[in-house]
């Protein structure tokens, strides 16, 4: 029997979407007011799903606790009021769009669970507008 439990979080970030290499117009023609130069910042939810076989000692597929400590140690106190392009080493040099950030956690959070469960990022920056990442 397999079972997906799932836990939520939240960080506040901001964020620039442009690439140095590309002009001024070409950059607000592809990311508009995303690319605004003093950057700007969302309250972003990411929900952590993890699916795998219950554990028939504990009755879990992981302990919720222990969940809930590395979302903590591997988003929360990296990203959380934090400046993604300028704070963050993972974003040096890669776009913090939704997308990217999506699978920044996962990989941070794969290297944590255990490989005989499926993981899976679910990113909000906006209540709308919200991206998923499974390893794909």
């Amino acid at each position: 029997m397999k079972v997906t439990v799932s836990r939520k979080a939240h960080f506040n970030a901001a964020h620039r979407l442009y690439r140095k290499e590309w002009t001024d117009e070409k950059n607000e023609l592809i990311f508009g007011k995303c690319n605004n130069a003093n950057f700007h910042g969302h309250n972003y939810e990411v929900i952590v799903h993890v699916t795998g076989a219950v554990d028939p000692e504990t009755g879990y597929v992981i302990d919720l606790k222990i969940l809930s400590d590395y979302i903590y140690e591997e988003v929360e106190v990296p990203f959380d009021h934090k400046n993604l392009n300028l704070d963050v080493a993972d974003f040096a040099e890669l776009i913090p769009t939704a997308e990217h950030i999506a699978v920044v956690i996962w990989n941070k959070l794969r290297k944590r669970i255990e490989m005989d469960k499926q993981l899976e990022v679910v990113l909000y920056e906006t209540p709308r507008n919200f991206v998923s990442y499974k390893g794909d």
